[in-house]
Formats: structure tokens, sequence, C-alpha cells
């Protein structure tokens, strides 16, 4: 079991696959000129199989495919097909912008995905490209159309919410998702994104928003049977049509029940989303080391794991990679 210096046992990895994404979101990475890791330096599918087999073996019950955007990865069903069938994996999950939903959501299924995670911030496309820098709520909303009709009955959205931005979008996300039978997650701005635009004055904090839901749909009840270490706090709506989850990162940090490791897609291992530390497992992959000097590496890299992040601190520091380059 990977357990912590806090008595935290890991039991999820997130593993970004590409570092490359078909928009630019402003609150994870930068609108031009960026610099995407060469080929050479991404893990193969194969590199991929072998750190979750060995995960598998240290107590990792939970995967989590990530990007940048993680369909842009040529192949990708391939690795969902490799993974899906492993003894001991108990969820394997995708996120996604959704935009190549519409053409690669049967074969995602066939492969043996059956949870998807869709980032949708806002109804509008003005404020889509607002957010995005690119065009394309349609797309979005086709994917999720698509991904329902080919038999995926677990798909959350993602919200990230912003004050300014698309404070508009909180009530009629909320009517869309519960019309749709989508199970809605908003999540606090975090400073993870490339070109320096957070500041605290920003974040719309997940408990404004549950006052104003509960001003149009009655009081919010908390999900009795929440798994602790998840990162959302899920409420039902009163008339319990469906759930609506919030995800506190800057205002209520969920760090002590932390089950969380990333990989980032040229095999960095890091212990915090906002950790400034990583263990490279690509280099131990491709200098022949074992599969015991490789768990080792995430047992050095759970240890030295701190007990939060450390956002409402005042020595805190932005971490050097943004989202894209860590994986969300």
């Amino acid at each position: 079991m990977l357990v912590d210096g806090f008595g935290r046992v890991h039991r999820s990895l997130r593993i970004s696959v590409t570092d490359r994404c078909n928009i630019r979101c402003f609150y994870c990475m930068p609108n031009e000129n960026v610099n995407f890791l060469p080929k050479s330096e991404i893990l193969t599918f194969e590199e991929i199989s072998r750190i979750v087999d060995i995960a598998l073996q240290l107590g990792i019950e939970k995967i989590r495919l990530t990007g940048g955007e993680p369909l842009v990865r040529q192949g990708l069903p391939d690795l969902v097909r490799m993974l899906s069938c492993r003894t001991g994996l108990k969820d394997l999950a995708l996120t996604t912008n959704g935009f190549l939903l519409p053409g690669l959501s049967q074969e995602l299924y066939d492969a043996g995905l059956r949870r998807l995670n869709v980032s949708l911030d806002t109804l509008r496309e003005e404020t889509f490209q607002r957010i995005a820098r690119r065009n394309g709520l349609s797309l979005t909303l086709q994917g999720i159309a698509t991904a329902r009709q080919v038999g995926f009955q677990n798909i959350r959205i993602n919200a990230v919410a912003i004050k300014d931005v698309n404070e508009e979008d909180v009530i009629p996300l909320a009517h869309f998702c519960r019309e749709h039978d989508l199970h809605l997650r908003f999540i606090e701005f975090m400073p993870l994104d490339a070109e320096n635009q957070w500041e605290q004055e920003l974040v719309l904090s997940g408990a404004s928003l549950r006052q104003r839901l509960e001003q149009e749909f009655g009081s919010l009840r908390p999900v009795a049977d929440t798994d602790p270490s998840q990162p959302a706090r899920d409420y039902w709506y009163a008339d319990k049509r469906q759930k609506v989850g919030f995800i506190d990162s800057v205002t209520e940090p969920f760090c002590g029940a932390c089950d969380r490791l990333r990989l980032t897609a040229e095999g960095a291992l890091k212990n915090c989303l906002f950790g400034h530390d990583d263990w490279s497992i690509r280099q131990l992959l491709r200098n022949g080391s074992s599969d015991v000097e490789i768990a080792e590496l995430f047992r050095q890299c759970v240890a030295s794991k701190k007990p939060g992040h450390g956002i409402d601190e005042p020595s805190f520091l932005r971490p050097k990679r943004a989202m894209y380059q860590i994986g969300g």
C-alpha cells in the first residue's frame, strides 16, 4: 500500500497522455506559442501499461486519463483497451473537452471505457470563446449527446467557475444538466493558469455557488455515501433529480483525505497538483530498471507528500508547470 506520513492511503492515479490540446482555455494554458513536448519524450502506451501494472500491485484502484486533451493522442482507444481489462482496476475514467467525442465515443465505449468527465464552463458561444480562445461550444454539446447515445451513462460535467466571466452560466448549466441527466460539478479557479491571470478575487467559492443554486432549486442535501477521498462534495437537489458537486480546492481544501498521484505526459510522478517536486519514472523505464525499482520510486514520491497544498499560506509559491503540463 502507498501510505504517506499522514496516514493517507493512495488509491488513485491520474495519467496525462499528452500536453497538447485543441483549445486554449486561459485557466489552463497559453493562447499562443506553446512549447509542446517532443514525441520522443512522451510515454508510449506500453510504458504507461507497465506503470499501471506496477501501480495496481501497490494498491492503486482508480485510473483517470487526462491531458492536455487526451483524445488528440492518436490511438487512445487502444490504450483504453489495454487498461480496461486489468485485474484490480476498479475504475477507469477519462476527462475531455468533448470536441472529438462525436467520432470516438463508440470506439472508446467498445474498448471498455464507461466514465467520462466533460469540461463545459458555459452554454453561451461568446463566453466559450472568451474562455477557450477558440470556437466550438457546439462540438462539446454534440460530443456529450453522442456519448449518451452510444451508452455512456455516467457522465460528469466539469465547470470552472470564475467571477465576472461565467457567473451568469451557473443556473443555466444546472438546468441543462438536470434536463439531460448529467452530474454537474463546479470547480474553483485555481492558480495553475499559464499566463498568471489568477487572483483570489476571481474565485467563485463553492459556498457562494451553493447559495445561488438553493435560491433557484431549494435546499441542497449532502449525498450520504460520498467517498471522503474524492475531491468533490456532492449534493442532491431538493427533488432528488440528479446531483451537483463542488470542488472547493481554494476555499475549502480537501487535502486531508487526498488519495491521488499524478503522472505527467513525459513520465514525471507528482504527489500534489500544486507540488514543485516530481520523480521521473520515464528515466527508470528507459534505463532498464526493474519493477521493484519503479515501485520504490512510487513509495519515495508518496513519502514526500506534504499535509496540504498551502494556497492559503503566505509562503505559497505557484507551481512552475501550468495545468496542461501536469494533467487535470
